[in-house]
């Protein structure tokens, strides 16, 4: 019993000399600090701040109706956080990691000390912060006079449990996953539960069934004097689920990484060039690259695949109507902007300098790895959408224009923040791991604040643009956004074509 308990102190300790040391590579810390304060003041305004609406003042039966069933899904809404953290630490391999592949072969990193980071980095990641800033929202808008405190508490001893709970399952997936015909298997497991959970909306009792969970029993005590109670027992759960998830954590990490040895070992025969079509042959040959490029990297197939169906399915299994819903196409694009679209040139890595040799135009590359990133971003939000469509069914011509110009509007202004900050500050990263980051942890974390308030504040814009009677107006709000983007994309295509910053982005990118 000593000697673990001597364990872990050791894996805390080594943990807090990683994050020290991470914490000293940041570049700009000013800005580091300003983006931390920023995210912590905008959860303490979703926390508190709809507190102060008396949303049943208002007397319209719509709003009432809405508020009902906002109050009746606050517990599907928990499951949804927990749903989140799952797929979230099975797409990225167990979890982030707080030294990569490469920097940990030469130091004694341990199976808990790698698990106490991921724990560490889980709030590194745009869909949980946004999650948890729907929860504390929700719950305030719904807390009882006098209740706020102690419902919110409860949801932040929620958030705990459930990352840990995640955490533990996702490193058991990940194990099953590196084992023989263990990727055949957690396909096929993932995919009954997809399709059983297609089978129980189309029958009609999935609502239901989610709403007989615990978490409505979580949610409805934590707007009750009986809250210390809740928080106790989630306190609880979250200790064991951190103590539990190292046993798979050890596990998986001792096996070898079977997908990523077979994408680096792999041996793929030469292709025909691509016939373009409405473009230049050398754009099509660079775009095969680009998405080639994208597509075997093993972190980035899962990261899109659980960005594509994760809040989709949250949609399905809270019930979110389209109000709610037109949150989702920004939170879906930023996600897939942070896989790699942060620092898009990384793909290339020391390839990047082979790359600057072929006889193509610098233009070109620029434009086709923008496209490339378009592409992905649009593609994985476009499934949300498409999911939500099922779970709601046609919405009104508005609601429709509103969600297809948001949608439009946070894919073109995300596409031109990424390749800004993809020129400006470039990184030298290896992202053959899945548990890898495009960039340095609090430079991710910056980048997530950014892209999370950017896009959110767009979506609430466009929620109300949803009610006005024409439906007009939100494709005309739309165009001075897309402007200002479409002028923000030119000018980091034009600092691109100047030779010496394209030089400096080269020799970055490549001292991997």
């Amino acid at each position: 019993m000593r000697s673990s308990i001597d364990g872990w102190l050791d894996a805390a300790r080594d943990t807090g000399h990683l994050v020290a040391f991470r914490a000293r590579t940041v570049r700009r810390r000013r800005a580091s600090a300003f983006g931390v304060a920023v995210v912590l003041a905008l959860t303490a305004a979703f926390a508190i701040a709809p507190s102060g609406f008396d949303v049943r003042s208002v007397g319209a039966p719509a709003v009432e109706q809405a508020l009902t069933s906002v109050q009746g899904n606050l517990g599907a809404a928990f499951a949804g956080f927990l749903l989140l953290a799952v797929s979230s630490a099975m797409g990225s391999g167990g979890g982030r990691e707080l030294l990569s592949r490469s920097e940990a072969a030469v130091h004694p990193v341990g199976p808990v000390t790698e698990h106490l980071g991921a724990l560490l980095l889980a709030p590194v990641n745009l869909a949980w912060l946004v999650q948890l800033w729907g929860l504390l929202a929700v719950t305030a808008l719904v807390a009882p006079a006098g209740g706020l405190l102690g419902a919110q508490v409860v949801v932040l001893a929620w958030v705990l449990a459930a990352t840990a709970l995640g955490q533990a399952v996702g490193w058991a997936v990940e194990g099953v996953r590196r084992s023989p015909h263990g990727v055949v298997v957690v396909r096929v497991v993932g995919g009954a539960v997809l399709a059983a959970l297609a089978g129980l909306h189309l029958a009609g009792v999935l609502g239901p069934l989610v709403r007989s969970l615990p978490t409505t029993w979580l949610a409805e005590t934590a707007q009750t004097p009986r809250w210390p109670l809740a928080v106790v027992v989630l306190l609880v759960l979250a200790a064991a689920a951190v103590v539990v998830g190292a046993r798979p954590a050890a596990w998986a990490l001792g096996l070898p990484p079977r997908e990523e040895l077979r994408v680096q070992s792999g041996v793929h025969e030469a292709r025909h060039a691509p016939e373009p079509r409405w473009t230049s042959p050398e754009r099509a040959l660079l775009r095969r690259l680009d998405r080639d490029s994208v597509w075997r990297s093993v972190g980035m197939r899962r990261g899109l695949l659980v960005l594509g169906l994760g809040p989709g399915l949250v949609a399905l299994v809270a019930g979110l109507e389209w109000g709610s819903v037109m949150v989702l196409p920004g939170l879906t694009a930023s996600g897939a902007a942070l896989l790699f679209g942060v620092n898009a040139w990384c793909l290339d890595g020391r390839g990047m300098v082979w790359r600057e040799t072929l006889p193509v135009a610098a233009g070109d590359v620029f434009d086709v790895r923008a496209l490339v990133v378009a592409e992905c971003m649009a593609l994985v939000s476009g499934v949300t959408v498409v999911l939500a469509l099922l779970r709601n069914g046609l919405p009104p011509l508005v609601v429709g224009v509103a969600v297809l110009s948001c949608w439009l509007v946070v894919v073109v202004q995300v596409l031109a923040i990424v390749m800004t900050w993809s020129v400006r500050s470039p990184y030298a990263v290896d992202l053959s791991s899945p548990r890898a980051t495009p960039a340095p942890h609090a430079a991710m974390a910056g980048y997530a604040g950014r892209l999370s308030l950017v896009t959110t504040l767009t979506a609430l814009l466009f929620t109300g643009l949803a009610v006005v009677p024409w439906a007009w107006v939100p494709a005309v709000a739309a165009l001075p956004f897309l402007a200002w983007s479409g002028r923000r994309l030119v000018r980091a295509r034009r600092c691109w074509l100047a030779a010496d910053e394209r030089a400096r982005v080269v020799l970055t990118v490549a001292a991997v």
